[in-house]
């Protein structure tokens, strides 16, 4: 097989950056290591920044999404038991949607198959070649035991954090950051009415809690626990307590109990691997980076490098120039570095650490409450929330 772009991934980025190059007359094929349900149900982010939903609705991608996501005008600091607004569209003038990432990867699917796009699902012991030369290539086992090898021009690696194409840039040339968080997210699906309309982002004394939703019937509730915890060890009886616990306050909000359809526990960090590019090989998404849920950040980061690449190799294409290329990782570095900072601190500022004494655990109490009195401070949190700028507009 030959193609001008082999993307390893069929998650948001992978998908993406097809669709992006099939509109500026690119081909690429996509390899995906799971089977077409798999990857449709993967249960993952669910808050797009405001330049993520330009990106799909200018692309055609957002008649589903503008259907049935819900569009977020503001979100809730939590904090001493209290609610404290935080108005988006009056400090920005932008606004977020909440809608589940693989809602989003169902609607790409649907779009490449519909333009013809190439999507080989349960392409086995997928690996990559020659991608310090000017003809890299891709081979890969099909379900049915038969071996294959696609050329093209370019890679782009978009499989994960756990990927193959990472791993395949040398060590000597990578610079590896990472911040291992000392807890975790228990997270559920249930089919139960929201607390309120927007997100509830709550500090208590027991741990983290955020009250969020899929739609007007499905919630999404999480709760901070340990990043090795059992999830056998928590029953439907047992989180349900704990969410009262710690919703409890002077408000009393109601928190309505529902069938449990989904629950996991994910640990919390922060990494970072440069530089995204080696030779032919491109890295985006979480095969480069990752972070903490806390700020919402993960899909739009993919969607965000995923737009620079595109841009980058139509540069090459159309105008034989290879500058975007060699910018791509600088580039995408300066906003994962910005979300990086914000996610942290969204973690540091709502979160339970153990090791904190009396006199931190104030300071972090005395910040939130700086935050939600001060409009350059609650401006500061919209901004980065809603999503910054893309560099290149």
């Amino acid at each position: 097989m030959r193609t001008q772009v082999g993307i390893i991934g069929a998650g948001p980025a992978g998908l993406l950056l097809s669709h992006l190059l099939h509109l500026v007359g690119i081909d690429s094929v996509i390899l995906e290591a799971r089977d077409r349900p798999y990857v449709e149900g993967r249960i993952r982010a669910g808050v797009l920044e405001q330049g993520t939903v330009d990106v799909l609705n200018d692309t055609g991608l957002g008649a589903r999404m503008n259907r049935e996501g819900l569009l977020h005008h503001g979100t809730t600091l939590r904090f001493r038991g209290r609610n404290h607004h935080i108005d988006f569209v009056d400090l920005t003038g932008k606004a977020v949607m909440v809608y589940g990432q693989h809602e989003v990867v169902k609607d790409i699917i649907a779009q490449r198959l519909a333009d013809g796009g190439k999507i080989e699902f349960e392409a086995a012991d997928v690996a990559v070649h020659g991608i310090e030369s000017d003809k890299p290539w891709i081979t890969w086992r099909d379900k049915a035991g038969k071996d294959h090898r696609l050329d093209c021009d370019f890679i782009a690696g978009c499989d994960g954090f756990h990927g193959i194409c990472r791993p395949a840039i040398p060590a000597s040339i990578q610079k590896v950051y990472e911040r291992v968080y000392p807890f975790g997210w228990l997270g559920i699906l249930a089919r139960s009415k929201p607390v309120q309309d927007e997100l509830i982002y709550n500090n208590h004394a027991r741990g983290f809690a955020l009250f969020s939703m899929r739609s007007p019937e499905i919630t999404r509730l999480y709760l901070q626990c340990l990043p090795d915890e059992d999830i056998a060890n928590w029953p439907d009886e047992r989180i349900w307590e704990e969410l009262h616990l710690r919703l409890k306050g002077e408000d009393k909000l109601n928190l309505a109990e529902g069938p449990i359809i989904q629950k996991s526990v994910t640990p919390m960090r922060s990494f970072v691997c440069g530089p995204m590019r080696h030779g032919r090989l491109f890295l985006a998404g979480d095969a480069a980076h990752i972070v903490p849920p806390t700020g919402a950040k993960g899909m739009n980061l993919a969607v965000a490098d995923v737009r620079y690449l595109c841009r980058a190799l139509e540069t090459f294409y159309k105008k034989n120039s290879g500058d975007l290329l060699g910018g791509y990782s600088d580039l995408c570095m300066r906003r994962i570095w910005k979300a990086q900072r914000f996610s942290w601190w969204m973690t540091s500022l709502l979160h339970k650490f153990d090791e904190r004494n009396a006199f931190e655990n104030e300071v972090q109490l005395a910040e939130l409450d700086y935050v939600v009195s001060s409009r350059a401070a609650k401006t500061s949190l919209a901004e980065n929330y809603v999503g910054l700028p893309f560099e290149d507009q």
